[in-house]
């Protein structure tokens, strides 16, 4: 009988502890088919939603301009540096450009752009400015690469969970 009742509580207070109110650093986004990655750009830590290993081998590279280059697979190529960035003048340098053609803005925001153009075949772009904390960032696709809608919509949802990683706290 104590088996029995020993079955039946351990698995009710671990449901009922794993239901508590806590939010802690373990508090994460989660999209499906994407997991989280730490950066540091500039001494400052982040974290950063990116394709899982489904979507091939990932690749961060330093730049020495003060970029990272996130790779995963071919799809997914994203730049991340640091900088306030503007948006209304990367406007105008898409909408002049003569070489890549601009065809239409899928996504027109404040600290977004997601653009459609071409040269040869329709390729897609973005360029956003994220800030997480006290510092901006720019991130865009990795410049020369052509890339479809879908992988470019990825790319953007990726952008948009930058943040700040949360200093330790001090043991007590």
């Amino acid at each position: 009988m104590k088996k029995i009742l020993l079955l039946i509580t351990v698995p009710v207070v671990l449901f009922f502890a794993g239901c508590g109110n806590s939010k802690t650093e373990e508090t994460v986004l989660s999209i499906p088919g994407m997991m989280e990655v730490e950066l540091k750009i500039n001494g400052n830590p982040l974290l950063i939603m990116i394709p899982d290993s489904t979507r091939g081998k990932m690749q961060i590279v330093e730049q020495s301009w003060g970029a990272t280059e996130i790779q995963v697979g071919k799809g997914f190529q994203i730049s991340i540096e640091e900088g306030e960035g503007d948006v209304a003048l990367m406007k105008s340098d898409i909408a002049g450009n003569d070489v890549n053609k601009f065809k239409r803005f899928v996504k027109d925001e404040p600290t977004l752009l997601f653009w459609e153009s071409e040269i040869t075949a329709p390729e897609f772009h973005f360029y956003a400015v994220v800030k997480p904390g006290a510092v901006s960032y720019i991130i865009k696709d990795i410049a020369g690469e052509m890339f479809g809608e879908k992988a470019v919509e990825m790319m953007v949802e990726s952008a948009k969970t930058l943040k700040a990683k949360d200093a330790p706290k001090p043991e007590a």
